[in-house]
């Protein structure tokens, strides 16, 4: 069952090496479920140096690419369309990234590694010049707001999870992560 599974991953390399996004989730699943091994390799970075003639670190980007896809495809029609694009974004963290790559495409910039490049060199470099730490500075309107949800959360642990779950106070908290990270307003209407 699992040679078969090697056998098809294998033939969605072979012909989709110009196709970085598919190659990079093949790669993935072979990592991961340790499917060299049925070739007799012992390492996942020796089959793909052997295999493909693929070094270690061209690997794992292409992993890390299919992973940045994934994380941006939800967003918009308008993807990176190879893995030197997709490497300026990876090191970023993924509220990061879709946030880059919004702003990017805004820019109706030319789509290519060097402008993704320096787009996102150039933003990094804008907010580490006008964006110092302030993570001491709290207006007070906003510190007794979260001193209010604190409050909510201890009311909801105490009844246990009973008036609010526990799953959708994690939500919101991801949600109102995501809008501080995003730095796009959150319109929420009181019910």
């Amino acid at each position: 069952m699992q040679k078969e599974r090697l056998t098809t991953l294998e033939n969605v390399i072979d012909k989709n090496r110009r196709s970085f996004y598919v190659i990079g989730k093949a790669l993935k699943e072979i990592r991961d479920d340790r499917l060299y091994s049925f070739l007799l390799f012992k390492t996942f970075e020796a089959y793909t140096r052997a295999r493909w003639e693929i070094g270690k670190s061209q690997a794992y980007r292409l992993i890390e690419a299919c992973h940045v896809i994934d994380n941006l495809s939800p967003i918009g029609d308008i993807l990176p369309e190879n893995e030197s694009q997709v490497r300026s974004l990876a090191s970023l963290a993924p509220a990061a990234q879709r946030k880059i790559w919004r702003d990017f495409l805004m820019t109706d910039m030319e789509l290519s590694a060097l402008n993704i490049r320096k787009y996102i060199n150039s933003s990094i470099t804008d907010n580490h010049d006008t964006k110092a730490d302030h993570t001491e500075i709290i207006s007070d309107t906003y510190k007794e707001a979260t001193l209010a949800m604190l409050e909510q959360i201890r009311q909801a642990q105490s009844d246990g999870w009973q008036s609010t779950s526990q799953e959708a106070g994690l939500f919101w908290n991801k949600v109102m992560k995501e809008k501080i990270m995003s730095g796009t307003l959150l319109k929420v209407e009181a019910k």
